[in-house]
């Protein structure tokens, strides 16, 4: 197997032995007030704080929120998928126009509004839609520091998914306040905050609200106030857990019934999840954006700082806990804290003295211990944006880096030790979020061979052949399952794949169901769940299921197939064109609407219609036997009666 490669797993971080006192507002049944509860009290800090990136991370799109230039932007092309892009505003709103051009012709357009802008604008402004609370980004990303459009991150190189990049509960809740998601949904929202605020720092504010409402106030010189979590009075293992809950991008594995709102300031991230990332053969010095949490635990500087036995290193060192707050005063943005605020910080541990360079060196960084020892440099998964490394290191010349070389594994950055069960949903995670080889699925089996829980074993395993299309050995495990409402849905959804593909559709059915049951708002289940009542010839129910999730969100291009052949089975092929032009009009690439429409065509006698979708299909899938066939039917019915086919 080629999971050898992959076991070996670690932490860096210590456990803290510090003595906790949980705070109140830790407990589940206390609420999130809001950032103006804070400003109440607090207008200094909510001023300077509502400058910083952190403030200004989320917002509605108005022409005040956006930092980009839309007098001399460029249309943006997507030269592997043929679109081209282009924003603009219509009074106070924003849109993003999709189109292709054939030749001089516009022959494709889709418009989407702009409901959200997402990012401060000091890196970039990424742009968000909501269909009816199902949020979803747009292909289109403001690169502030090369001031230029283009596609957004992972949109390049072919992966253009256009408009359907759900924006699940885990990105929002990093890029903002606390949001609420609608129970069994993917990216519906009910309740989407306005930039990340006071209480991601500090806590759900209830409980502290309204005791000082009371009257009952604490002397914070001397005591800690427990009503409300002050990060600065936390022990560094904590502050540390606190930052890297977002600025720790990685492959995050949940704990046993937990959500990701569950963490709250104070809390040991570890409790609620683990976050992996990927071990290399030789060390790098490539990172991602959202990396500082972690490339700063691999500092010499933090090591040392914040060893349980603290080591004095020469007269200049000084021994100190080192965290984020050492350096960042988060209610201040670092546009304007100043150089020689994140000086002071090195300074207080090294002394004035201790840098070796020569005047001339040091002249020419203009004294700026971070300019030589946290460089600027470009992010691995963000184009166009480049941003300080906060590993601190002593500079080293470009042609010694080290370069990436291949993974070997995977290690937890927030626990010491992890279990079988977090390694093997470690490697399924980096598999699909991360494109992971094939060795991951290999490293999942593996670990998933030393869970005792059967139900944990077994829906690993499912989950892994899922991935390798394996329905046959899904199916050998299913049978040792009882499909219940007491299932995961994910699971039910992939077994009932498993039994779809292999022409078992009354079982494929009962799956679906359930699932649709336990999440109705999962726009994939119900799709499904139409598709299966296709295969088993109940087109009547299949157009209400199908009908129900387009009104639920009516751009999925996927269910108005399905509702179209449904609608076909029934001899309606009026509504069957109309659903397969809606499908087409969202997307025009769409293989099994095109085959759809040119069957329907030719059924009606509109052989050249037929003909121009068939063309348009064998541009896309030029080896596909069945469009071949139907095209060489075509011309030759075409060629015998003597019409022209116009290409």
């Amino acid at each position: 197997m080629l999971a050898i490669a992959f076991l070996n797993l670690y932490c860096n971080q210590s456990e803290p032995k510090d003595n906790f006192v949980p705070y109140l507002n830790h407990n589940d049944t206390v609420k999130y007030v809001g950032k103006q509860a804070c400003k109440n009290c607090h207008p200094g800090i909510y001023q300077s704080f509502m400058e910083t990136g952190m403030g200004q991370s989320f917002g509605r799109a108005t022409p005040q929120k956006s930092a980009a230039d839309f007098s001399r932007h460029k249309v943006v092309f997507d030269s592997i998928k043929n679109f081209g892009y282009y924003p603009y505003w219509l009074k106070d709103t924003l849109y993003i126009t999709e189109f292709r051009l054939e030749g001089k012709d516009t022959i494709y357009k889709r418009t989407e509004r702009v409901d959200y802008i997402i990012g401060s604008g000091q890196h970039t402004n990424s742009h968000l839609t909501s269909i009816n609370g199902f949020i979803y980004q747009l292909p289109l990303t403001w690169y502030a520091q090369k001031g230029k459009w283009d596609l957004p991150p992972g949109f390049e190189n072919g992966r253009n998914v256009r408009f359907s990049r759900a924006i699940e509960f885990e990105c929002m809740s990093c890029h903002n306040a606390m949001p609420e998601i609608e129970k069994g949904s993917v990216n519906k929202f009910v309740k989407i905050p306005d930039g990340i605020d006071c209480e991601r720092c500090h806590g759900p504010g209830e409980v502290h609200v309204s005791l000082k409402l009371k009257g009952v106030f604490v002397d914070t010189v001397h005591l800690i106030d427990y009503s409300i979590v002050n990060p600065r009075k936390l022990s560094w293992q904590r502050q540390i857990d606190l930052c890297q809950r977002c600025h720790l991008q990685g492959n995050s594995v949940l704990k046993e019934g937990k959500k990701f709102s569950d963490f709250k300031p104070g809390m040991k991230l570890s409790d609620v999840y683990e976050v992996y990332m990927p071990q290399y053969e030789k060390t790098s010095d490539d990172f991602i954006m959202a990396s500082h949490a972690q490339r700063l635990q691999q500092s010499k500087c933090f090591i040392e700082a914040n060893k349980e036995v603290k080591k004095v290193e020469g007269k200049s060192f000084t021994t100190m806990n080192l965290t984020c707050i050492t350096c960042h005063n988060p209610h201040v943005s670092v546009k304007t804290t100043g150089t020689q605020i994140f000086n002071n910080a090195c300074m207080n541990c090294h002394g004035q003295d201790a840098c070796e360079e020569d005047e001339a060196v040091l002249k020419l960084a203009n004294n700026n211990c971070v300019s030589c020892h946290m460089p600027k440099s470009g992010s691995i998964d963000i184009p166009h944006v480049s941003v300080h490394d906060h590993k601190i290191k002593i500079p080293v010349a470009k042609d010694k880096q080290a370069t990436i070389k291949k993974i070997i594994g995977l290690y937890c950055i927030n626990a010491k030790e992890t279990n079988a069960d977090s390694k093997a949903n470690a490697f399924l995670g980096y598999y699909e979020r991360f494109e992971g080889g094939a060795e991951s699925i290999d490293s999942s089996l593996f670990w998933a061979q030393s869970i005792s829980d059967f139900n944990k074993k077994i829906s690993i395993q499912i989950h892994a052949y899922y991935l390798q299309n394996n329905w046959d050995a899904i199916l050998s495990l299913a049978n040792n399952l009882k499909i219940s409402k007491e299932n995961d849905p994910w699971l039910l959804y992939r077994v009932g794949q498993a039994y779809q593909n292999l022409n078992q559709f009354e079982n494929a059915f009962e799956c679906y169901l359930i699932a649709c049951k336990l999440s109705p708002n999962n726009l994939s289940f119900q799709t499904k769940l139409g598709i299966i009542f296709i295969q088993l010839n109940k087109f009547d129910e299949a157009i209400v299921v199908l009908k129900n999730c387009i009104n639920k969100q009516p751009k999925q291009a996927d269910a108005w197939v399905n509702l179209g052949f449904a609608y076909l089975n029934l001899k309606n092929q009026k509504s069957a064109m109309y659903a397969y032009n809606r499908a087409l009009s969202l997307d025009p690439d769409h293989a099994q609407a095109l085959l759809n429409r040119a069957a329907l065509f030719h059924l009606q006698k509109q052989d050249v219609a037929a003909y121009r979708d068939l063309i348009c299909l064998q541009k896309i899938d030029p080896k596909n036997a069945q469009v071949k066939l139907m095209l060489y039917e075509i011309q030759q019915k075409m060629g015998s009666s003597n019409e022209v086919i116009i290409q």
